[in-house]
């Protein structure tokens, strides 16, 4: 006879970053203003990309597509603990947890892509811009982010399924302030080797992937760049690149210390401050990061300003 798994616990109850009752509410009101800068500036972007004739290339509707996958993801996130932090039972369902979960999951995936595939139009913009109309063209660019919102949703779905074979039947206290993978699993009743492997696989072989483009991509960049024989020339080129870079580093160097780590309390507990910098501090900082180094966007900004 085939054993069936069970779920016998119906919610989970978040720990949140701290059990401190006098900082609740300091910390809803810092992560409601992060959480609204979040939501005003990637909007803003989107808006003016789509706004502006002269930002509609290539690389501005990659970025409109990373602030709103930057956007979903800090939404799955922030408004369940902004509402925890002013509740007295910090809990979700267990349908609830599921779906923050997944969506996740599947939004960072997307993420990941979204930042190599911007890595790779730059590429193509520095090094061929010959044949960047042909190689970078509406029909390109559109198959290159469907097939990374689908490639993310599938990963995700993969994750839930092999999280939803885990049984839950004893503790249902998450030490976390979002359903993730280390502190789901340690909770679990049954053995956790397949949905760890997985977990490590996923986002071993993601990051890892996603990465490579970047870095082979930037190789190829600064190299051409080094070609160029003007100072302005190589400086303008620079600038192209430089934003993209930060941004690179903010959301990969967290990410690498958040998934590469076996799932214990400790690397949970220090999992919870590294994950605020990238679902909150990443996005947040994304829309500022390319905007104050981008002359068409601030010029873009000032054309909405005057109207």
């Amino acid at each position: 006879m085939l054993k069936k798994n069970f779920t016998t616990v119906t919610e989970f109850i978040f720990l949140g970053l701290t059990d401190r009752a006098e900082l609740q509410p300091v910390l809803f009101v810092v992560f409601l203003l992060i959480y609204l800068i979040t939501v005003t500036g990637n909007v803003s972007m989107i808006f003016l990309i789509r706004s502006d004739s002269k930002l509609h290339t290539p690389m501005y509707f990659f970025l409109s597509h990373l602030s709103f996958v930057d956007l979903c993801y800090a939404t799955t996130v922030a408004p369940q603990m902004l509402v925890n932090f002013l509740s007295k039972r910090k809990n979700i369902s267990f349908i609830g947890c599921i779906i923050q979960f997944h969506f996740f999951i599947a939004l960072v995936i997307t993420d990941y892509y979204m930042l190599a595939v911007m890595a790779y139009d730059r590429y193509v913009a520095i090094c061929k811009p010959l044949l960047y109309t042909s190689k970078m063209s509406r029909r390109v660019c559109l198959s290159l982010v469907a097939t990374q919102y689908i490639y993310g949703f599938v990963n995700g779905l993969i994750q839930t399924i092999l999280m939803l074979r885990l049984t839950f039947c004893g503790p249902n206290e998450i030490n976390h302030f979002y359903c993730a993978d280390p502190p789901l699993m340690v909770l679990a009743c049954s053995d956790t080797y397949v949905k760890k492997t997985a977990m490590f696989v996923v986002a071993g072989s993601n990051l890892t992937c996603s990465l490579t483009i970047i870095l082979i991509s930037y190789i190829f960049i600064f190299t051409a760049i080094l070609r160029i024989r003007s100072a302005e020339g190589r400086q303008k080129a620079f600038s192209t690149c430089g934003s993209h870079l930060t941004a690179v580093t903010i959301f990969y160097g967290t990410l690498f210390c958040m998934h590469l780590r076996p799932p214990s309390e400790t690397s949970v507990e220090q999992g919870k401050i590294v994950a605020v910098f990238y679902i909150f501090v990443s996005p947040m900082l994304n829309p500022f990061i390319y905007s104050l180094r981008n002359k068409d966007v601030k010029n873009a900004i000032r054309k909405v300003i005057q109207k």
